[in-house]
C-alpha cells in the first residue's frame, strides 16, 4: 500500500487536512479491497462486452464523420446504435445528442408508448423528482401523462427496498400498457435496483399482462454489473450518456434500447411520425460518443471503487450510507444522510473545492427545473452536470441526505470525500 501511503499523504500536505482523517481513510482503503476486486471484475466483463460489440459492428474511421441539417444515412449513427443494441442485449437502440438528459428519455419512452385513457404502473415506488413531474404528480405539472389523460398507479416497494412482487402483479390488470421500472435510488432513500431483481418484476408482470411494455429508466446502472435489463426480457431501456454510458467523454445525449416495434413508436415521438429514428444530424459527435461507451466500464469501475471507498470512511466517522459497506452495488451512487441542511451545503463545498473546474466556486442550494425542491450540487466538471464525472446533488428536505455520483479515478472521490468531511469540520458542523 506504499502509493496509497503516498497520496494520502500528498493530500496532507497540498490540502491541509486533518491527519486523523487520512488515517481513518487508509484504514478504509484496505477495507474496501475485496470489493474493489469485485468491481474489477465486473469491469473486465464488461470491458470485453463493449469491444467484442465495436467489433462485430465493424467501427471504423468512417463512422466518426458526421452528417448536418437533416441527417440523413449516417453511418456513424447507426453502428453507433448497433454496438448499443449489442451490449445492451436488445432488438434495436436510438442514441442521441439530441437527448438532454436521463429524464428526456423517460419521456420519450413513456410519450411514445401511451395514449390518453392508457394505464401506467409505477412498480417501485415514488419515481425520481423530475420523472414524477413527467408522469404528473401535481396539477401544476404542465404536459404530463395525467393531463393527457393516462391513469397512474404507483406499487411501493418493500420495507428494505425489495420490490412487492404479488402487489405489482395485483395492480396490472389487463388495461395496462405500460409498466415502469426505476433501478437507481434517485433522491429517496432506498437502495437500488439489481438487474436479477428487475428479471423478478418481468415474471411478474407477464403473469399478469403478457403484452404490457415494460421500461427502465437504467440512469446510473449501466455497466454496474455483468448483465443489462434488455438481457431480462425488458422492452425498453433508457438512460443518460452523461451519466456511466457516456465514459466522462460523451458531451451530452442520451439512449433507448429495446424492441423495434416500440422503438419505432418512440422516435415519432422524439422527432417526427414518419421521420422517426432515420433522422437526426450528429454534427461530429459520433468519434466522442463511440470513445466514451468504449471507455465505460473503465470509469463506471472508477467511480464504483469511489463510492465503497465513500462508504467505508463515512460510516467509520458515523454516518450512515446507502449501500454500506459489504452491501451489493447495483447503481453508481453513494447515499449519504447527513442529517442537517448546513452539512449538505458545507458537504457540497468540499466536494467543489475537490473539482479540477471551478473549484473556487462556493455552491448554494437552489431552484431548479422539473424539482419541488431546492437542490445544491457540487462537483466541477468538465461537462455540465456530468454526474459520470466527480459531483455530489442533495436536495433541502428531510432526511438531509446528499448523493455521491461519477468520479473518473478513485482517488478524485477518495479527495472529493475527505475534503467534504474536513469541510463540515472547519465549519464546525462535526
Amino acid at each position: 500500500m506504499t502509493g496509497l501511503d503516498d497520496f494520502l499523504g500528498r493530500i496532507s500536505g497540498l490540502y491541509g487536512i486533518d491527519d486523523a482523517f487520512l488515517s481513518l481513510a487508509q484504514d478504509a482503503a484496505l477495507k474496501a479491497g475485496p470489493e474493489w476486486e469485485r468491481a474489477e471484475d465486473t469491469r473486465r466483463h464488461n470491458y470485453l462486452k463493449v469491444l467484442k460489440a465495436f467489433q462485430a459492428a465493424g467501427v471504423g474511421d468512417h463512422h466518426f464523420a458526421g452528417t448536418t441539417g437533416y441527417g440523413y444515412g449516417d453511418l456513424g449513427r447507426e453502428a453507433l446504435e448497433s454496438v448499443y443494441a449489442e451490449v445492451f442485449g436488445t432488438e434495436g437502440a436510438i442514441v442521441r445528442h439530441q437527448i438532454s438528459s436521463g429524464t428526456q428519455a423517460v419521456s420519450a419512452c413513456l410519450f411514445g408508448i401511451l395514449l390518453p385513457g392508457d394505464e401506467l404502473v409505477v412498480a417501485t415506488g415514488p419515481p425520481y423528482d423530475t420523472v414524477a413531474r413527467v408522469i404528473g404528480r401535481s396539477p401544476g405539472d404542465v404536459g404530463s401523462l395525467r393531463e393527457i389523460g393516462v391513469r397512474v398507479k404507483e406499487v411501493p416497494l418493500l420495507p428494505g427496498g425489495t420490490p412487492d412482487l404479488e402487489a405489482i402483479e395485483g395492480a396490472v390488470g389487463a388495461n395496462t400498457r405500460a409498466v415502469l421500472i426505476q433501478r437507481s435510488m434517485g433522491y429517496s432513500w432506498r437502495r437500488a435496483l439489481p438487474v436479477d431483481e428487475v428479471g423478478w418484476i418481468v415474471e411478474a408482470v407477464r403473469r399478469a399482462n403478457d403484452g404490457a411494455i415494460i421500461v427502465v429508466d437504467n440512469c446510473y446502472g449501466e455497466f454496474v454489473e455483468k448483465e443489462e435489463p434488455g438481457e431480462r426480457g425488458c422492452d425498453l431501456v433508457c438512460g443518460s450518456l452523461i451519466k456511466n454510458p457516456g465514459g466522462g467523454i460523451a458531451p451530452c445525449g442520451g439512449y433507448i434500447a429495446g424492441k423495434r416495434e416500440y422503438l419505432d413508436r418512440v422516435a415519432a415521438r422524439l422527432t417526427a411520425p414518419g421521420q422517426g429514428a432515420g433522422i437526426g444530424p450528429t454534427l461530429g459527435l459520433n468519434r466522442l460518443l463511440f470513445q466514451g461507451f468504449f471507455m465505460a466500464p473503465f470509469v463506471v469501475s472508477e467511480a464504483i471503487k469511489g463510492a465503497i471507498f465513500a462508504s467505508w470512511f463515512l460510516e467509520t466517522l458515523g454516518f450512515d450510507t446507502m449501500p454500506r459497506p459489504g452491501d451489493r452495488r447495483a447503481d453508481s451512487v453513494q447515499g449519504i444522510l447527513l442529517g442537517r441542511p448546513e452539512r449538505l451545503i458545507s458537504f457540497c463545498h468540499g466536494i467543489q473545492a475537490a473539482s479540477p473546474v471551478n473549484s473556487m466556486v462556493l455552491p448554494e442550494a437552489g431552484e431548479m427545473p422539473g424539482y419541488g425542491d431546492k437542490i445544491v450540487m457540487g462537483g466541477g466538471t468538465f461537462i455540465q452536470g456530468a454526474s459520470s464525472e466527480l459531483s455530489v446533488d442533495a436536495p433541502l428536505r428531510e432526511p438531509y441526505a446528499c448523493y455521491l455520483q461519477g468520479g473518473v479515478a478513485w482517488e478524485q472521490v477518495a479527495l472529493g470525500v475527505i475534503m467534504g468531511v474536513d469541510r463540515m469540520r472547519k465549519d464546525g458542523l462535526i
